[in-house]
C-alpha cells in the first residue's frame, strides 16, 4: 500500500493545520505575568496545560520509540504538581520541549522505511498511525482549550482579529 498520501494528512493532523489551530499559534506573545495565573473555575494554569501536553506527547513518543516503555501513572506522571508554578524560560522550555518532540514524531511518519501500520514492538496491536493519531487528537483538544483559556483571561495580543 502506498502510505505517501497518510503521510501527508498525519503531518498536518499533527501540525494542526486546516481546522484546527496550531500549537504555536496559541502560545505565541503569551504574557510572562499570566504563565501561573488560574482562568476562573479552572484548576491548572497556562503553563500546567502546555506542559501537560508536553509530557503526554513524550510519553507517546516513547511509547512508540522505546522497546523498554514503562506505562506512567495518571494522571500524576502527565500533569505538573498542581502547586507548581514556571518561570518564563521553564515556560519557554516546555513550548520547546514540544515543538523538539513533536519533530521527532514528524520525522517518523516522513520516513518511507516506517509502515504506519506495522504493528509496534511490544503493544497490543498498536501502529504508528494509530499513536501519531492519538497524540494529534490530544494535542488539537488542548490546543483549542488553551486557545479559549487565552479568550476568558484577556492574553491575547491586542491587535488580534476576531477572525483569527
Amino acid at each position: 500500500m502506498d502510505q505517501d498520501g497518510l503521510r501527508v494528512d498525519l503531518l498536518e493532523l499533527l501540525d494542526g493545520v486546516g481546522a484546527h489551530m496550531r500549537f504555536e499559534d496559541a502560545v505565541a506573545d503569551f504574557p510572562a505575568d499570566a504563565i501561573n495565573k488560574r482562568p476562573p473555575n479552572v484548576d491548572y494554569t497556562p503553563w500546567h496545560l502546555v506542559e501537560h501536553l508536553r509530557l503526554t506527547q513524550l510519553d507517546i513518543l516513547e511509547y512508540v520509540t522505546k522497546p523498554d516503555y514503562v506505562e506512567r501513572e495518571w494522571p500524576r506522571d502527565y500533569w505538573p504538581e498542581p502547586t507548581a508554578t514556571a518561570s518564563p524560560a521553564e515556560f519557554d522550555a516546555s513550548v520547546e520541549g514540544f515543538l523538539a518532540d513533536r519533530a521527532v514524531l514528524r520525522a517518523l511518519v516522513e520516513d518511507p522505511g516506517n509502515d504506519l501500520l506495522a504493528v509496534l514492538p511490544n503493544t497490543p496491536g498498536h501502529t504508528l498511525l494509530r499513536e501519531v493519531r492519538v497524540v494529534a487528537d490530544h494535542n488539537a483538544y488542548h490546543v483549542g482549550e488553551f486557545a479559549i483559556l487565552r479568550q476568558v483571561m484577556g492574553t491575547w495580543p491586542g491587535d488580534r482579529s476576531s477572525d483569527d
